[in-house]
């Protein structure tokens, strides 16, 4: 600016050319001409730096357009640009210019609707816990999410059950204790609803696991009776579940930050949330569709009857007595509290004999000694069971 104004003052002088004073001041001919034009149409303000951008673009996004983009993000205040849809209300000529994502994202930008985040280095997802999950019902997921206080003061406990391909929130609900008698009704409920699943991830915590033989709880054996296969992830990895952690993250944003007067009315915002979740949220997984598009019932019904596992012929059946214990070669053996009137099975293995609940492997007795034993780490968690005839053997 002020070599721009120097080289006016010197030509008004009379003494420099405009050849002379371009060459001065390192431009060409035109630009010198340029300003000189511009100083004398303006004044000094004139000198100023122009913006570039053409006044008028062709392909800019029409005003009615960024309306209704502005519209479905005060509709949808926590959504991202990627989820926003056109409204019901939209008319068709919205609808076909609805912009891009990264268009969207500009004009809310430029209406004061996002806030920027610092960027974090993250680890890499570990995906090996959902590698096998190929379709609905595959695998479901099921925790609690951290407990938290109304705004009259009770404890708020919501269990949450999600199926892990289509993201479908089956069941968000409050319990008024987080163990077996509570949460059992629930999964009932949702059996009946959508079926049975091939297999439900939980962490290590109650109701869903135990630190009884096989990790088993009163719940998860149930669930091996309906030959659904209890998963535990590691403990400390909550990645392993992330899908299901991370809809923990939108359900405290959208229900938590402000907690309802009660449990009733907190159910009530847990209930919504569920519907919007399912039915209207798009979810950038699923190729911007909401979870129910997706998601279809498992043709596995609940039964009628829970049925006891069956076993292999050449396996010795026991029941599990009253106080945990099995009778086993004129010794009591202790396994747990958690498979009471259960039937499990005693099979041979070199050096010892396998203790196991369904496919599940619960541990190892050894001649002369009346524990259970942890699993050898050269044997598998899960034994390969086909349905034969069951041979009782008195215990």
């Amino acid at each position: 600016m002020r070599e721009r104004t120097e080289l006016v003052y010197l030509h008004n002088t009379g003494r420099y050319s405009v050849v002379e004073l371009a060459e001065v001041f390192g431009v060409s001919r035109k630009t010198a001409y340029k300003w000189l034009g511009r100083h004398a149409a303006g004044g000094e303000d004139a000198l100023e730096e122009r913006r570039r951008a053409p006044h008028h673009h062709p392909n800019a996004t029409p005003q009615a357009v960024v309306d209704a983009v502005v519209r479905a993000k005060v509709r949808h205040p926590r959504w991202g640009p990627a989820k926003l849809q056109p409204g019901p209300e939209e008319g068709q000529e919205v609808r076909e210019a609805w912009p891009a994502v990264s268009t969207r994202g500009a004009i809310l930008a430029r209406h004061g609707l996002v806030v920027k985040r610092r960027l974090r280095r993250r680890t890499p997802p570990w995906s090996e816990p959902f590698q096998e999950c190929r379709g609905p019902n595959d695998v479901w997921c099921a925790d609690f999410k951290g407990w938290f206080r109304t705004a009259d003061g009770a404890r708020c406990d919501p269990l949450t059950v999600s199926d892990a391909f289509s993201r479908m929130l089956l069941c968000c609900k409050t319990v008024a204790r987080p163990d077996g008698a509570h949460v059992r009704p629930h999964f009932e409920r949702l059996f009946r609803e959508y079926g049975l699943p091939l297999a439900i991830r939980t962490d290590n915590g109650a109701p869903f696991a135990s630190v009884g033989a096989g990790g088993l709880s009163s719940i998860s054996a149930w669930w091996v009776k309906l030959e659904v296969l209890p998963e535990r992830i590691q403990p400390g990895h909550p990645e392993q579940n992330g899908r299901h952690e991370r809809l923990h993250g939108t359900l405290g944003q959208e229900t938590a930050r402000s907690p309802a007067a009660n449990l009733r009315a907190q159910q009530a915002c847990f209930d919504a949330f569920r519907r919007e979740y399912n039915n209207e949220r798009p979810h950038q997984a699923l190729g911007q569709v909401p979870p129910a598009t997706v998601y279809v019932p498992s043709p596995r019904p609940y039964p009628a009857t829970v049925e006891d596992p069956t076993y292999p012929e050449a396996a010795a059946v026991r029941r599990v007595r009253s106080n945990g214990e099995i009778k086993w070669q004129g010794e009591l053996v202790y396994l747990s509290e958690a498979l009471v009137g259960e039937l499990v099975a005693v099979t041979e293995a070199p050096h010892a004999w396998i203790v196991q609940f369904g496919p599940i492997a619960l541990g190892t007795l050894r001649p002369g000694m009346n524990r259970l034993d942890r699993l050898p780490a050269h044997l598998p968690a899960l034994l390969s069971l086909h349905p034969q005839s069951v041979t009782h053997v008195p215990s």
